[in-house]
């Protein structure tokens, strides 16, 4: 397949428009972190004493922006680890959707952000959510990006290894297809195949990992793909 076509497919993927280059999980932007009053503005700023204060007075926990962030999901895009202990320990929803599909699980996955997500895996988020308007998972998410150490953390918590998004991809086939077949994906794969994942479930079109590394001649990963405990 063409290199024009792979981007294409690339950016759809991202939640790139043709030309707009605006990604499906859009961060609060600076106009919008500006307006934010209340829950939202504490949670973005690690506001401790103002978040405590808003939680006694019975704000509502899971309010949501313009675009249906909750002020979890703006904690966890500013990476406010704190504030994220302080709205959980309240109840606030850990696994609530964004408009976009996303959740906080998924939103640190894709942050490259270990830290934020063993934090709301420790406070009991779910890792396997189907999330993001392609019917994916953060393990899809984060293999399709390299992001090697949050798929060995999502892998540990149990987050389900052949979900098939509705591309007719899973986590093995994202990390091949959208990756560069760099360290870090090679990394990825490593991770996955060593926890079970299937190199039998296929693309659309009926091909392989293995036939999808070698047309790609990522040579490591088809290596990998050929040992005797890949499955």
């Amino acid at each position: 397949m063409k290199r024009g076509i792979w981007s294409f497919i690339l950016a759809a993927v991202l939640g790139l428009g043709a030309s707009a280059g605006v990604s499906a999980q859009v961060p609060p932007l600076a106009a919008e972190v500006l307006a934010y009053e209340g829950l939202h503005r504490a949670a973005w700023h690690g506001d401790l004493p103002k978040l405590k204060a808003l939680i006694a007075s019975g704000t509502n926990l899971d309010a949501r922006d313009a675009k249906g962030r909750t002020p979890l999901h703006v904690a966890t895009y500013a990476r406010q680890g704190e504030a994220i202990k302080l709205l959980a320990k309240a109840g606030a929803n850990l696994d609530r959707l964004e408009d976009d599909r996303y959740d906080a699980v998924t939103i640190a996955s894709v942050a490259d952000d270990p830290a934020t997500l063993a934090l709301l895996l420790s406070l009991g988020a779910n890792p396997g959510q189907t999330t993001s308007r392609y019917d994916g998972t953060a393990l899809i998410a984060a293999a399709h990006l390299g992001h090697d150490e949050v798929v060995r953390r999502l892998i540990a918590a149990g987050a389900p290894l052949d979900h098939v998004n509705n591309l007719h991809w899973t986590a093995v086939i994202e990390s091949i297809v959208l990756g560069d077949g760099g360290p870090r994906h090679q990394r990825t794969l490593a991770a996955l195949l060593d926890a079970g994942a299937s190199v039998k479930l296929t693309d659309r079109q009926g091909n392989t990992p293995l036939q999808l590394a070698k047309a790609r001649g990522y040579t490591a990963m088809v290596k990998r793909l050929e040992a005797p405990r890949a499955r």
